[in-house]
């Protein structure tokens, strides 16, 4: 997710002088509060991402900082400062004993669970977004210079660069079933390709599209615009828009509920969390929203819980399931 210092207070400024005019939430919706709220975890919030256990979440800043927080309590077990920038990415790798992150400062960074520096390397370009999986040993990464670059994520070894975006990447997606990739950009432009093969020009959203995600199945792409949810077919290429209950940027996305579900959460405008059906846009949950523009929202694998962080500084975390007595406790890892 792009995030630069000037776009996100002015952030701050729109929300304060149109909050005014959008209506109260409908009486049929509940909106479920968090269960853990951390006041100024951030200068302002910028990303959240879960380990694959679950048991552990961190989130990053625009100050540079990431911090690493445990469930189902919500306790920060450590914080360190990772760039001197904006940061744009997070992910847990090495069986969730590692942490990797990228910076706008164009740094990509790996820590041990304590914030200790393993390896850095240094990008020709701002990093604008970040995304990996494990599951292909892969990290795809967009620059402000509209780059896409595909990463090992062993060793952090670059196994390609595209640059086909005219202005800065805004988002970037990886296939959960393939080495296949997406990234989108504020010339308007999205664009689909297997790895080493020839990238295809999808269908142009009506506006921007700010934040993309793989359906499970591979299927479809989905992303997030103004108001609105991008539905891409990826065999013939049709574009479907559907309407949606966010009142701002769709500013990020990420599927859960074995795919049947799309956690949610706006900004400039907004500031609203909401799980939706993919299939139409409605929503199916609506949670707390934040008091300024929404960052990023993330889902825990196994769906237990919801962590979401925003232009208000704050970090909030939800349990979305309770657990039962054979649940087991959060590891320590060595973290303290």
């Amino acid at each position: 997710m792009m995030s630069c210092p000037l776009f996100n207070r002015c952030c701050r400024t729109l929300l304060l002088l149109t909050i005014c005019l959008l209506p109260a939430c409908s009486a049929r919706y509940a909106i479920e509060p968090a269960s853990v709220i951390h006041e100024q975890a951030h200068s302002g919030g910028s990303m959240v991402a879960f380990s694959q256990s679950g048991d552990l979440m961190v989130s990053g800043g625009w100050e540079g900082a990431v911090q690493m927080w445990r469930m189902p309590d919500g306790k920060r077990v450590a914080r360190w400062h990772a760039h001197d920038d904006s940061v744009n990415g997070l992910a847990f790798v090495a069986d969730d004993r590692r942490v990797l992150s990228a910076g706008f400062d164009g740094a990509l960074a790996e820590w041990t669970l304590g914030g200790e520096l393993v390896r850095r390397i240094e990008t020709p370009s701002p990093v604008t977004h970040m995304t990996a999986s494990v599951v292909h040993d892969r990290m795809l990464t967009g620059h402000g210079d509209g780059a896409v670059r595909v990463w090992r994520l062993a060793d952090l070894e670059l196994i390609e660069t595209r640059k086909w975006h005219g202005g800065a990447v805004k988002a970037v997606a990886m296939d959960p079933r393939s080495l296949r990739y997406v990234s989108s950009g504020s010339d308007g432009a999205v664009f689909v390709w297997d790895e080493g093969g020839v990238a295809r020009a999808l269908a142009r959203p009506p506006m921007d599209a700010w934040s993309l995600a793989f359906s499970v199945d591979g299927g479809h792409l989905y992303g997030g615009t103004w108001f609105r949810l991008l539905r891409w077919d990826l065999v013939d290429g049709s574009l479907t828009t559907l309407p949606t209950a966010h009142r701002g940027i769709i500013r990020s996305l990420q599927f859960t509920d074995g795919g049947a579900t799309l956690a949610s959460i706006s900004r400039q405008t907004d500031s609203s969390v909401y799980f939706i059906d993919p299939e139409t846009g409605a929503v199916t949950r609506r949670f707390q929203p934040h008091d300024l523009c929404g960052a990023a929202v993330a889902v825990s694998p196994q769906g237990r819980y919801l962590a979401t962080t925003s232009d208000d500084a704050s970090v909030r975390i939800w349990v979305l399931r309770p657990g039962d007595n054979n649940d087991e406790k959060a590891p320590g890892y060595g973290i303290n």
